[in-house]
Parts: structure tokens; C-alpha cells; sequence
């Protein structure tokens, strides 16, 4: 087998797309550290290597604040001996480094406690196709083009309205990357990525108050990204409409969720169904397979096949294939998230779900935004949240919020220094209807989310 070069070659310093030229190396950095183990005694072994480029540029107020070029490699490697595992990293994938990132693993794996369920993924679980899901788009973007751009969406939105009276910034990333994963079974695969993105933070003022509101694109494909000048404009617009916020009296009503919050409801209810928060006995949601979770009309997918999605992937970080499956089908939970240690500590099998869930999709209904308000008539839209008050383990939900007060399923006024609570358990069945109006900005796809009644404390 060819030994790994030194240094990332000539090939690695021609832009982000020199990323997919290295995926060869990466996978011989891999297929060296797995030799290694098998030549010093270890049992099992696997390993996993990746090297990163990327852009980031900030501009405020019309000029350059930051511009930082990002370019990181590392090595992973994980061995089993003696029914101990143990794990060293190194970010040198220089023959040599590899070879002492391995020996130390095993070095550690001596003084590690016995685990029967540490162990390689099922042989049969592995992937044996890898997909194209079209997750490489390298931007070949040049500092001063990142500026430009970056430039004009902010430019934009502070010329929207003469109420745009300061800024904190818009920033244009953009990165791609290479990984290589493989096992002592024989697995030895690997696949390039890239995301792009570009947000922008604006302050409006009336003369009464300051208010702040953002906007974002962000993709894979940078051809797919919004304009800059929409952007600015979109995050001007929010910042206008939130001018003249004030609190409501406390009170329990109905609540929208908009959709580029409403993800973060069904983020809780991922980790709730991670294996680990099962086998832990740590989650309001525990041992519910089976159980109706959701009302008996709503249903989720798992969805990792998606073309350029964000969430999408051929494989986990354990070299399981993914598939699509349901998650939720008639409100019932069909089962868990689960890698290949908290498959055995909770008696299953692995369900590709190693490193987290891949697209969560939750199947859209029949209204858009303004629909879900007139079904709502009276209660609080939100669109912005803060703080971290989630208990994961008894589901007690409890953050503040910024938003908008509907009546007559029409907006009022903006609302701010709001809290939001309930229980997960029964937000989650209490939900009425869920949007057509889908974010696909992340790895939770869902559209608006209308809840039955919830606490509003204000004033």
C-alpha cells in the first residue's frame, strides 16, 4: 500500500474544490492506522479522516471586520482489544503521526474498562452502495468577491428604510470537505460536502425603541443561495416589524411557531429518541416506541437521501448505511435513533443514526402562515426565541420569546420579554396543524406549527 504524502500536495491549494482531490489520500491515511491496529495486536479497529477548507468574511457598517480563511485536517482512530475500547486523534496525517496516534489508542485501551458492547457496527449493516446525493459544490469565491457580496447585502437592507439605523454585521461562509471513514470489517468509503451561507443582523429605531432581526440563506449549492440584496432586505423588513414590541398580560393561549423556529421543537424530540437518552433513562420520552406521541394525523421521516439536503448522507459516522424511514406514523413512535452502542445496551440493532438524525421531516399540511393565524384567531405567534430552559428528562419547557400577538387571525403587534411553557409531551399533543410554508435551512424540515394552548407570561 502507497504511504500517505507528507503535507496536503499540490492539488490541495487550488480553492475549496482541491478538497475532492484529497479524498484518495484520506482514504490511505485510513487504510494505514487500520494496518497499524491490526499490526500491534488490536482486535478491531476503525478510523476516520477529514480535511476542511473554507471562507468566512464579515462586513459592518460598509467595512471589512473580519475575513478568516479556515483549513483543518485530523485523524481519528478508535480500537478495540481485550473488550476494552479506546480512541486518540491527531491533526498530523503524516505516516509517522498516524502510526503513534494508533499506538497510543491501544496504549489507552490497556487502562480502559471492559465494555461487551463496544464494538464495531454489524458487518451487514454496512453500506454496501454509496449513494451520490450530490453534497459537493466547491465556490471558488475570492476574498474580495466574498467582500463584494457580503457588502451588498447589507448595503441593502440599511438602505430599506431610513428606520435602519445600525448594523451587527453580514457574513458570507463558505466551506467544503472531504472525509474518509473505514473498519476493520473491511468498509473503506468515503465522500466530499460542501454549505455555503450568508446572514445578515440588523437594528431599527423609530424613536421610541431599537429593535434587532436577522435573515439567512444557506445551501449546499451556492447557486442556489438567495440574492444578497434579499437578504438585507428581508432582515430590514423583520427589524421594522418588530418595532413598537411590547409585552401582553400573562395569559394561556395558542401558539404559532413559525417555521424557522418550529425545528427546534422536533430537535427536542430527537434527542428525546437518541438511544442513549433511553438506555441513560434520561428523557421524557422513554421507552415510548410503540406510544402515541404526536395527534394520530401527523406523521415524521427520517429522510437521508435527499439531493443536496443539509442533513443528507450515504453512510453514519459508524459506516451504517442509512435508509429513509418513518419515525412517527399516525402519531405513534415506530422507534429510536440509535448507533451501534446504544443499539446493544437497549437489546436492537443499529439504525444508521450514529452522529445524529439525517433530514427529520415532518409531513406538511394544507395551510401557509397566514392560514395557521386565522385558525389560531387569538393567541401568539413566535418567531424568535431565547434562553435553554429544556428539561430533556421530564419534557418541562420553559423559554423566552419574542413575537407577535394575533386577533381575529390577524396580526396586532409585536411582542417582546415573553416567556413560552409547557411540557413537551403535551405540546406535542397538542399540536393542531402544521404548515405548508417548510424551512429546508437545516436538518429539521418542517413548516409552521400551530399548538393548542400554551402559558404566555408577560406582563
Amino acid at each position: 500500500m502507497a504511504e500517505p504524502t507528507r503535507g496536503p500536495g499540490p492539488e490541495a491549494d487550488r480553492g475549496q474544490g482541491g478538497v475532492a482531490a484529497r479524498l484518495p489520500t484520506l482514504r490511505e491515511v485510513v487504510a494505514l492506522a487500520l494496518e497499524e491496529a491490526r499490526r500491534l495486536g488490536a482486535e478491531a479497529a476503525e478510523a476516520a479522516a477529514s480535511e476542511e477548507r473554507g471562507l468566512s468574511v464579515t462586513v459592518r457598517l460598509g467595512e471589512l471586520e473580519t475575513l478568516e480563511h479556515h483549513r483543518d485536517r485530523g485523524l481519528g482512530v478508535t480500537v478495540y482489544a481485550g473488550g476494552s475500547r479506546a480512541s486518540a486523534s491527531t491533526t498530523d496525517l503524516a505516516p509517522e503521526a498516524v502510526r503513534e496516534t494508533v499506538a497510543a489508542a491501544l496504549s489507552a485501551a490497556r487502562h480502559t474498562a471492559r465494555d461487551p458492547c463496544a464494538r464495531l457496527a454489524d458487518p451487514e449493516l454496512l453500506a454496501r452502495e454509496v449513494p451520490d446525493l450530490d453534497l459537493f459544490h466547491p465556490w471558488e469565491l475570492t476574498p474580495e468577491q466574498a467582500v463584494e457580496q457580503a457588502l451588498a447585502c447589507e448595503a441593502a437592507g440599511r438602505g430599506e428604510d431610513r428606520r435602519i439605523v445600525n448594523s451587527e454585521g453580514a457574513t458570507l461562509s463558505t466551506h467544503s470537505g472531504a472525509r474518509a471513514y473505514g473498519n476493520s470489517h473491511g468498509f473503506l468509503e468515503g465522500y466530499c460536502s460542501s454549505r455555503h451561507s450568508l446572514s445578515c443582523v440588523l437594528i431599527a429605531d423609530d424613536g421610541r425603541g431599537m429593535q434587532r432581526d436577522y435573515w439567512y440563506t444557506t445551501c449546499r449549492d451556492p447557486g442556489e443561495l438567495e440574492a444578497p440584496e434579499r437578504v438585507g432586505r428581508e432582515a430590514a423588513r423583520r427589524a421594522l416589524r418588530r418595532l413598537g414590541a411590547r409585552q401582553v398580560p400573562t395569559c394561556r393561549v395558542p401558539v404559532v411557531y413559525a417555521a424557522e423556529v418550529a425545528g427546534g421543537l422536533f430537535a427536542h424530540f430527537a434527542r428525546a429518541i437518541r438511544g442513549e437518552s433511553q438506555y441513560r433513562r434520561a428523557s421524557f420520552l422513554l421507552e415510548a416506541a410503540g406510544s402515541p406521541v404526536f395527534p394520530e394525523w401527523l406523521d415524521i421521516r427520517e429522510e437521508p437521501h435527499l439531493p443536496r439536503a443539509l442533513g443528507s448522507a450515504p453512510f453514519d459516522a459508524e459506516g451504517v448505511a442509512t435508509r429513509p424511514r418513518d419515525l412517527v406514523r399516525g402519531g405513534i413512535l415506530q422507534g429510536y435513533l440509535l448507533d451501534t452502542y446504544s443499539a446493544c445496551r437497549l437489546g436492537l440493532r443499529s439504525t444508521g443514526n450514529a452522529g445524529g438524525v439525517h433530514n427529520l421531516c415532518v409531513a406538511p399540511g394544507e395551510l401557509d402562515l397566514e392560514g395557521l393565524l386565522r385558525e389560531m384567531g387569538t393567541g401568539l405567534l413566535v418567531t424568535e426565541l431565547m434562553g435553554m430552559g429544556v428539561n430533556p428528562v421530564t419534557g418541562d419547557y420553559s423559554r423566552g420569546a419574542a413575537g407577535f400577538w394575533v386577533e381575529g387571525g390577524r396580526i396586532v403587534h409585536p411582542v417582546e420579554e415573553v416567556t413560552v411553557a409547557g411540557r413537551l409531551q403535551d405540546m406535542y399533543r397538542g399540536i393542531r396543524a402544521v404548515g405548508r410554508d417548510v424551512d429546508v435551512r437545516g436538518n429539521y424540515r418542517t413548516g409552521s406549527v400551530l399548538i393548542e394552548a400554551m402559558q404566555v407570561a408577560g406582563s
